[in-house]
């Protein structure tokens, strides 16, 4: 009897998941949609029924009308893009002046007088250039180049949140990162990793999945963060812009850094869509979003949020980590080891396979030493093209980093270094794809406490990148 019952109970279960498998695939993957949608219109049947209106004419619904704006597959995205344009441009172009002003402050006055307090306290050149040159001057370029655009772009994100915008468009990009396997409100930690990688991180706390929050974490990287965006702006201005006329090489420069902004969420995209099919397997979780109401943004506790809690706690976190970058590259441009420094014999070793990727010794170890911050690879580079080249007119010594004002004076460094439009082309590329910063990799394993997912997280994205390059490369080269 109990045999039998065992079978009968196998049969009447196997039925069950042969029901449930056959209902699955004829409702779709939209089911938990469908019963949303049904049970509202359930309801607003039931509301037609039972409420009595009166014949005055209805009171205008402008939260209705606004929702039907902002959620529209037609409307929607144009507006959400337009918006994030909006905040982007304001970010970069308010941030201009205020950075040039930290910059001149404490590069170009703070500097020099240090190095004179030094000189008159008889301190040693080597302690004096690992201080001041090393650890000061990699913490100011730090300071000058993040925090003006953190100051303006996570207040104006705060107030979209605070005014209800960003749940709509979790609502928008729900559908299409359900597609990729992850989770609608991946959207919102996406969107805050514009502004830093390591607080979009922090934002995934949002997602209630463990595994949907992890492909969160990982893909954030492919958010062009704002300490990339000098990066991408040079680059696309000196060489993406020379390849067109003087009247439209700013608007094509302009293109190309949106163009990669555009692939960074394709791979967010895609890159979520592997994960959760190879490392991160599992079904969508669904999620409920009730759109809340519209609300007046309260702006001092906006203003507090987003200056206190995210960014001069993200600041903070670059500032730690920018002292022992500078300290470490003031050390391998000038200890000597024979004749050439440490960074030039890496240099020389690093150059044949950066070449073969579009790229060269000096970028790649720029990358290197320059992991606790992307805001001073571009100082890196300069500094290490002029030491490996010998142009000791240009810079201020030895392991300095250093700007330039003047596009020609760039062209000319990167001309006698090489540098051609595939390598600007595969710089902007690996400037996207490459590494999360150590703040960013540090917050990962806050977050998860994970070494195995926060290794995953740095070498994912820097292995994609190599590979990128690489085709890129290859594909120039047969077509050029």
């Amino acid at each position: 009897m109990a045999n039998k019952m065992t079978f009968s109970h196998k049969a009447a279960v196997e039925d069950i998941i042969t029901t449930a498998n056959r209902f699955r695939w004829e409702l779709g993957e939209n089911l938990h949609d469908s019963v949303m949608d049904a049970i509202y219109q359930d309801a607003a049947g039931i509301a037609r029924r039972v409420v009595t209106v009166s014949g005055e004419k209805p009171r205008f619904d402008w939260e209705r009308t606004l929702d039907r704006l902002l959620t529209s597959r037609v409307t929607g995205f144009p507006i959400m893009l337009l918006l994030l344009a909006v905040v982007f441009w304001l970010t970069i172009a308010g941030a201009n002046v205020p950075s040039s002003m930290l910059a001149t402050l404490l590069v170009d006055t703070l500097h020099p007088a240090l190095k004179g307090l030094a000189a008159n306290m008889g301190m040693p050149w080597w302690l004096d250039g690992l201080l001041i040159d090393g650890m000061y001057l990699a913490m100011a370029w730090v300071v000058s180049v993040m925090l003006p655009p953190m100051a303006i772009f996570f207040p104006l994100f705060t107030l979209l949140e605070d005014f209800g915008y960003l749940p709509r468009v979790a609502f928008n990009l729900d559908h299409l990162f359900r597609k990729a396997g992850a989770h609608g409100k991946q959207a919102l930690s996406m969107s805050m990793g514009y502004g830093c990688n390591a607080a979009g991180v922090i934002a995934t706390r949002i997602i209630d999945s463990p595994r949907e929050r992890l492909i969160a974490i990982i893909t954030n990287n492919f958010a062009l963060c704002n300490g990339r965006w000098p990066t991408q702006i040079l680059i696309a201005s000196l060489f993406i812009g020379a390849l067109v006329p003087p009247a439209l090489a700013g608007i094509v420069s302009a293109a190309a850094v949106v163009g990669v902004t555009l692939l960074g969420v394709a791979l967010t995209f895609g890159i979520s869509w592997v994960l959760s099919r190879t490392l991160l397997k599992g079904e969508p979780s669904t999620f409920s979003l009730e759109l809340p109401p519209y609300r007046p943004p309260r702006i001092l506790q906006t203003l507090y949020t987003s200056l206190i809690d995210r960014t001069i706690f993200v600041l903070w976190r670059a500032v730690v980590f920018a002292l022992p970058s500078g300290a470490v590259i003031w050390l391998v441009s000038n200890i000597h080891v024979g004749e050439a420094s440490i960074a030039q014999h890496v240099i020389q070793f690093l150059d044949p396979f950066g070449l073969i990727i579009g790229l060269n010794g000096v970028i790649l170890l720029a990358y290197i030493i320059a992991i606790p911050a992307n805001e001073i690879v571009i100082p890196t580079i300069l500094m290490l093209t002029v030491m490996s080249l010998g142009m000791h007119d240009m810079g201020a010594g030895t392991g300095v980093l250093f700007e330039l004002s003047e596009q020609s004076a760039y062209m000319a460094i990167f001309g006698a270094a090489g540098w051609t439009t595939l390598t600007g082309i595969c710089l902007m590329l690996f400037s996207l794809i490459h590494n999360p910063c150590s703040t960013t990799l540090f917050t990962i394993y806050k977050e998860t406490g994970s070494v195995k997912w926060t290794a995953v997280s740095a070498l994912l994205p820097v292995v994609l990148g190599l590979v990128v390059c690489f085709l890129v490369a290859q594909v120039w080269r047969m077509v050029g």
